[in-house]
């Protein structure tokens, strides 16, 4: 079972087709391409063997589209532990061949199969065991866990020789193989919940089958394990945590998950029969009607199993969780790995809808939710409520969310219209390259002391606290970025703002004009402040004044490079 999002890597952009259509069929896979011959990728890479020691060392699943030997050269200082290797699997450039080449115990070889079915080709299987008998002894199907791998390969090489196997409890996928079954068979597998002895000769598989319900935040690890141990089960066989989702947001619930290896799932009053949220009626509801109850510790925790095993994705919701990113001014190159892993896992994106053009491919799969540019409130409590059903949505802003974006705007929607059910959700802000920031590194360094940002737009403050902003940074001498100067509708702000500094600042201030930063049509021009009038700026453009102590310097290529002193003279 893959329990970790493969990462697909290419070398050439004529690989990048082949490349999508796999990912079509691995959610949350992420495309690794090589800088300068790949474009459209999720993540660029400059050095092939470092990349991919790394995606191995921290165990991610790798799909190379290219020939088997450069995998294998390349990974051959890390190879040691076939009981902790990640699948890496080799897939040729036109699509033709899929080569399962390491994690057998880590199941390589259904994500071969999966591969191979997408691009309408036979994987190149080549496990004994798994060609003789159709099904794979050492990585069973989700659902399912062996306990004695260690045991595995002298069985698998017993079953080759001849001998037969009898099975001791219900598993489809083993009834309906070629394996050699006999009531009388020498060797044993056994498909059981509960704690057993393994041998040599018998396999012993734990169906994920039981469900621990707990409806109350002081339940630990300890009580848990406790309750596992009386009950004689293995905590293998525990398919998930569930509880209400009025404690979805306690860490105490997330860390028995955690420490299980286990997902936990939450059930809204709403669904729950009769609304009874008790742990008995929660573990009930998690394993369905054919469900019995096996223990219950108190009315805070609670065992059921259920008679085939649980899969969690399809009983409750998750914990929802809102990322608010920021994509950066405009191009991927500016955009942060960790955005694009974001982007990666959510299901919804909420924004603007250029702001959404700019996620390029990114947004494949994904359920978009455009709105207008000023609709920043009805945009943040959409994805609030989005993410109260277990949603992971992102809020895409340009730049950094936090400067004038919508980070602000869904903490204010939390702090003057709060709901219960948002009480659940996981937020978290990610940081983006600033319009002023990208301005600034196109000219040089006009913020390299210390410096403020400014928006010009009264839509939201008046115009007379504005003002009184500009003149007490002006006075300050402060390097000021101003963001959101001039619309179809309001022109004189900037005529003023530039009046305004002029009481501070001489005629010759160097001021930076960034347009359209990072998307097609970028513009950076350097001029003086005696000449910032309306017609040189509009919603697309952030301009640096510089201080008093900003410069300027004119290269020998005619081009200008601005910067402020770090040093201030007096």
């Amino acid at each position: 079972m893959i329990k970790v999002a493969p990462a697909v890597v290419v070398l050439g952009q004529n690989s990048v087709v082949i490349a999508r259509t796999i990912i079509s069929v691995l959610p949350g896979a992420t495309l690794y391409g090589l800088a300068g011959r790949t474009s459209g990728v999720d993540v660029s890479f400059t050095n092939f063997g470092e990349t991919l020691r790394e995606l191995f060392a921290t165990g991610t699943p790798i799909i190379g589209i290219c020939a088997a030997g450069i995998l294998i050269r390349t990974l051959a200082p890390l190879i040691s532990d076939k009981r902790q290797e990640p699948p890496v699997l080799a897939v040729a450039e036109d699509g033709s061949a899929v080569v399962p080449l390491l994690g057998g115990l880590s199941g390589v070889n259904d994500l071969a199969r999966r591969i191979a079915e997408v691009l309408d080709v036979k994987p190149a299987i080549t496990t004994t065991g798994d060609i003789r008998f159709r099904t794979a002894l050492l990585s069973p199907p989700a659902g399912y866990h062996l306990a004695n791998p260690d045991d595995a390969k002298t069985f698998i090489s017993d079953l080759l020789a001849g001998a037969q196997v009898k099975l001791e409890g219900t598993a489809p996928w083993l009834s309906n193989s070629q394996l050699p079954i006999d009531a009388q068979g020498e060797l044993t597998i056994k498909i059981t919940e509960s704690l057993v002895n393994s041998t040599a000769n018998c396999l012993v598989y734990h169906p994920q089958t039981v469900a621990i319900a707990i409806t109350q935040p002081n339940v630990n690890l300890t009580t848990v394990q406790q309750l596992l141990v009386d009950a004689k089960l293995a905590p293998a066989s525990v398919a998930g945590i569930f509880a209400p989702l009025s404690i979805a947001a306690n860490p105490a619930i997330h860390a028995i998950a955690e420490a299980l290896s286990i997902p936990a799932r939450f059930f809204d009053q709403s669904i729950l029969v009769e609304s009874d949220s008790s742990a008995q009626a929660i573990a009930l509801a998690a394993t369905g009607s054919s469900g019995k109850l096996i223990a219950i510790a108190s009315t805070e925790i609670a065992l059921a199993i259920a008679p085939q095993p649980i899969d969690p994705n399809t009983i409750g919701q998750p914990r929802g969780k809102l990322a608010i990113i920021g994509t950066g001014p405009g191009s991927a190159s500016w955009m942060s790995p960790e955005v694009k892993e974001i982007l990666n896992s959510a299901t919804d994106l909420v924004g603007y809808k250029t702001y959404l053009d700019l996620v390029g491919a990114l947004a494949d799969g994904k359920q978009r939710h455009e709105s207008d540019n000023r609709e920043e409130i009805a945009r943040a409590t959409m994805a609030l409520d989005l993410a109260a059903t277990g949603k992971y949505v992102a809020v895409v802003s340009s730049g950094d969310p936090g400067i004038y974006a919508m980070a602000a705007a869904v903490f204010e929607v939390l702090d003057r219209h709060p709901q219960p059910e948002w009480d659940s959700i996981e937020i978290y802000v990610a940081p983006g390259i600033s319009a002023m920031q990208a301005a600034a590194a196109a000219v040089g360094a006009p913020l390299g002391h210390d410096f403020c940002a400014i928006s010009l737009s009264d839509i939201l403050k008046p115009w007379s606290i504005i003002e009184q902003r500009i003149a007490a940074a002006a006075e300050a001498d402060f390097a000021i970025a101003f963001y959101n100067p001039v619309s179809k509708e309001r022109t004189w702000q900037l005529a003023a703002t530039r009046d305004l500094l002029l009481r501070y600042r001489p005629l010759e201030t160097p001021v930076v004009l960034g347009r359209n930063l990072g998307r097609p049509g970028q513009t950076v021009k350097v001029i003086s402040l005696e000449q910032l009038t309306p017609d040189v700026a509009d919603m697309r453009t952030v301009i640096i004044v510089g201080s008093s102590q900003t410069k300027t310097i004119q290269r020998s290529d005619a081009s200008i490079s601005v910067y402020t002193p770090r040093r201030y003279a007096k």
